[in-house]
């Protein structure tokens, strides 16, 4: 009996059977003797033995599986969802088309024990012609941006923004554009501790440095990066306090901040203050907007900023920068405008330099493809010693998005632009898009 019991196991492996614990056989057992006779003598044969075991066999993998889940999720290393700590780092604002970042699943870095960080990425590459004098036509890389979330606890989080961008000498360089701890006690009290956009009107806060985002291949003049000769201080280090104000339908938020502000000595102008401040001054910004529930996709705020400047030659500067904007968004139309002014007032001096600007865009879809246009001004003084060099610049650009698939789109936008004391000048620049 015993060498028939091996001869038979041998013809079980031989034929390329499952093996199977040892509590399935005995159901299987017990299953044949139930059975009547026909079925016992007909589930015999080898094929349908075969089939049962694997059959058997896969569900059991797929008990393991689902109890390896439970034990996981009991165990606390479960994926974080998106951080909300900024009202705009995780759900865009204002997404231009229908696919929304937030579908993407991004990558998950897990620590044992401890918090887990999500990473999603943003970038874009392209080409750009112009006939500006000194200009060359080029293929370009645009930012590579990995936007980072972690969940640390119920009211505590963080989100952070590294950006690989190459600069006009062609390295490429890394600046980490946002860095914030996030203590978010309700609707009503969220503080954030690093560096952060500042909120000056609508663009600087719905947009941040994943070009997806946007319709336009560019920003409006009015809202560049420091590094790219933006006149205004869209980056702060410091606190940032925000929340909802009760006030039923109205929708209303207000944000304070307080920070380094912005260096006004050359070079370090195009920079922003990350270590140190150039003085003990210190920049505040207030900001209240309200997104009104009787009007989906409205939104309209005013800010406004203050600082102490202390440039290179005297006399010392009171930087005073308002701002306001309406603005309507929708999945199918986007309807934006904002104004600023930046008014320097002289210490010790009547003397006061105001610095408009403003811009205005529109754009509608039609199914993957969004045409759109931007008129944008700003007009700094060539008397001021900290953004007198940007000079007065306006014009029209016009463009088109084609979102190529749900993560990708294709732009293309001509720019014609208009200078005090300079020649004329025309661009066109296309561009892939894509986030991961």
């Amino acid at each position: 009996m015993l060498e028939r019991r091996t001869r038979r196991q041998e013809r079980f492996r031989s034929r390329g059977w499952t093996r199977v614990g040892p509590g399935t056989i005995v159901l299987l057992g017990a299953l044949s003797f139930l059975a009547p006779e026909p079925v016992r003598a007909q589930s015999e044969s080898n094929k349908d033995l075969k089939e049962t075991v694997e059959r058997l066999v896969e569900q059991v993998h797929q008990l393991q599986s689902k109890v390896n889940e439970l034990e996981a999720k009991q165990s606390g290393n479960v994926a974080p969802p998106v951080v909300q700590g900024d009202p705009v780092a995780a759900e865009p604002v204002a997404a231009p088309a229908e696919p929304q970042a937030a579908k993407t699943p991004g990558h998950t870095m897990e620590i044992p024990g401890g918090p887990q960080m999500r990473i999603q990425g943003f970038t874009h590459t392209g080409f750009g012609a112009s006939d500006k004098q000194g200009s060359t036509n080029s293929f370009f890389l645009g930012n590579f941006d990995l936007f980072i979330t972690s969940r640390l606890s119920e009211k505590f989080s963080m989100l952070a923004e590294l950006n690989f961008e190459a600069g006009e000498d062609n390295n490429i360089g890394v600046d980490l554009e946002r860095m914030l701890l996030v203590y978010k006690a309700n609707d009503y009290f969220q503080l954030s501790f690093g560096r952060y956009h500042t909120d000056i009107g609508y663009y600087n806060n719905a947009y941040h440095h994943g070009n997806w985002f946007e319709t336009a291949t560019i920003r409006p003049a009015l809202f560049l990066f420091e590094d790219q000769g933006g006149i205004l201080p869209v980056h702060n280090v410091g606190l940032s306090l925000r929340g909802a104000i009760p006030s039923g339908s109205l929708g209303m938020h207000y944000a304070v901040e307080i920070g380094n502000g912005r260096p006004a000595r050359h070079p370090q102008n195009s920079t922003v203050q990350n270590l140190f401040d150039e003085n003990n001054g210190k920049s505040f910004n207030a900001a209240v907007y309200v997104r009104p529930e009787w009007a989906p996709g409205l939104q309209a705020g005013f800010s406004i900023y203050h600082d102490h400047l202390i440039p290179d030659l005297l006399p010392r500067i009171q930087e005073t920068i308002p701002a306001a904007y309406v603005v309507y968004t929708t999945p199918k139309f986007e309807f934006l405008n904002e104004a600023v002014l930046i008014r320097h007032s002289f210490d010790n001096t009547s003397r006061v330099l105001n610095m408009p600007g403003f811009y205005t865009q529109i754009g509608r879809q039609w199914g993957p493809v969004r045409p759109y246009f931007r008129y944008q001004y700003i007009n700094t003084s060539p008397l001021d010693p900290v953004i007198g060099d940007a000079g007065r610049t306006n014009g029209p650009s016009a463009g088109i998005r084609y979102d190529w698939s749900l993560f990708a789109a294709l732009k293309l936008q001509y720019d014609r632009n208009y200078h005090r004391g300079l020649s004329t000048d025309n661009h066109v620049t296309g561009l892939v898009a894509f986030t991961f």
